[in-house]
């Protein structure tokens, strides 16, 4: 079995790196927009717990739940809860957890010795607080713990996020610096490997009188070069330029495809308050994981949220492979409203003093 710990491959220049589930997609609507979380004016806890600068009070004691049936037999999801101290800011607690699933354990003459699962774990705390009506800072720590087979690691990590919002405008700029951190027990004696550290920043603008609202992000702005090295000569091509011509144009390419490389881009179409669609390409993706002869929608994804009572239903799916593409489902509430009394017009828990 080989197993997939990203949203994405990872070539060899970035090989080495542990716990890589942490860049997994943490909603369904992340999933639908590319996968990597966005910036915006929702109130939406799935995305703070990449920008946690977006936590703020009105997000206090909402919950959401994620499940992803991934590939094969490897699932993965988070739980987060989040609760505002007026004084203090507010905090989210959340749990992501990824499972490989069950292994046979054999030895090199095929002898079986039964079997074994492999799992990792995220426990993380999150903070954020606004500067003024528009600006807003935030952080999270993560404790990190690993168990593959026999082999387990313990780490520890932390993410420093700043955010712009303007809802006059329908504009919000998001900037997180991810997974700052290091192993504090290693698989292998002395043998300590970097986390996965990411540089994102994010934009989203909603259309002030059409129901769409775009987003755009950067990710791994620390690395220009995201290509990995195959090790095959490239072809040669015959064509109506000269050497040199042909080498400007190569390099343009390279350029362009470098950039390209760093940018996840998502639509989302939102009719009325109780349902949205979303559309999302992740330019990375496709160059990684399409096969030439059928390149099919790979590095694109979709999904939709609706709002159901009291809840908020999303679905998300991202094309990785012609192998399969993951179904992930979110579901959101408030627990002030979930308890609401309407008897007597008040909550079952209190907002904070």
């Amino acid at each position: 079995m080989v197993l997939q710990l990203s949203s994405y491959s990872f070539g060899q220049r970035q090989s080495g790196r542990v716990y890589e589930f942490l860049g997994l997609p943490g909603t369904a609507r992340i999933t639908a927009l590319g996968g990597y979380a966005i910036p915006d004016l929702d109130n939406d806890l799935g995305m703070a717990l990449t920008y946690p600068a977006l936590l703020n009070k009105e997000m206090s004691y909402h919950l959401s739940l994620n499940f992803v049936d991934y590939f094969d037999d490897i699932n993965y999801g988070t739980v987060s809860l989040a609760r505002d101290f007026q004084n203090a800011g507010t905090f989210s607690l959340a749990m992501q957890y990824i499972d490989y699933g069950s292994f046979t354990e054999a030895d090199e003459t095929g002898e079986t010795y039964g079997e074994f699962t492999a799992g990792e774990y995220n426990f993380m705390i999150g903070w954020g607080m606004m500067l003024n009506e528009q600006f807003s800072i935030g952080s999270n720590i993560k404790a990190i713990h690993s168990t593959l087979h026999e082999y387990q690691s313990f780490g520890l990590a932390v993410d420093v996020s700043v955010a712009y919002r303007n809802p006059e405008r329908l504009l919000a700029i998001g900037l997180a610096a991810r997974n700052m951190g290091r192993q504090l027990t290693y698989y292998h004696t002395a043998n300590r490997e970097p986390l996965p550290f990411d540089l994102v920043v994010g934009i989203s603008k909603e259309l002030a009188n059409a129901p769409f609202r775009f987003s755009a992000t950067a990710h791994n702005l620390h690395n220009f070069d995201l290509t990995y090295e195959s090790g095959q000569l490239a072809p040669q091509q015959i064509s109506g330029f000269s050497p040199q011509e042909d080498d400007d144009r190569d390099k343009m390419a390279d350029i362009s495809d470098q950039l390209m490389r760093h940018l996840v881009f998502g639509v989302e179409f939102i009719p009325t308050d109780n349902f949205n669609f979303r559309l999302g390409y992740n330019y990375r993706r496709r160059q990684e994981m399409k096969i030439e002869s059928k390149i099919s929608t790979v590095g694109f994804s979709w999904g939709f949220g609706v709002r159901i009572s009291r809840f908020q239903l999303d679905y998300g799916r991202s094309n990785y492979h012609l192998a399969g593409a993951p179904n992930h489902i979110s579901i959101s509430t408030s627990l002030s409203d979930l308890f609401y009394r309407p008897e007597n017009n008040t909550p079952l828990i209190r907002e904070s003093q």
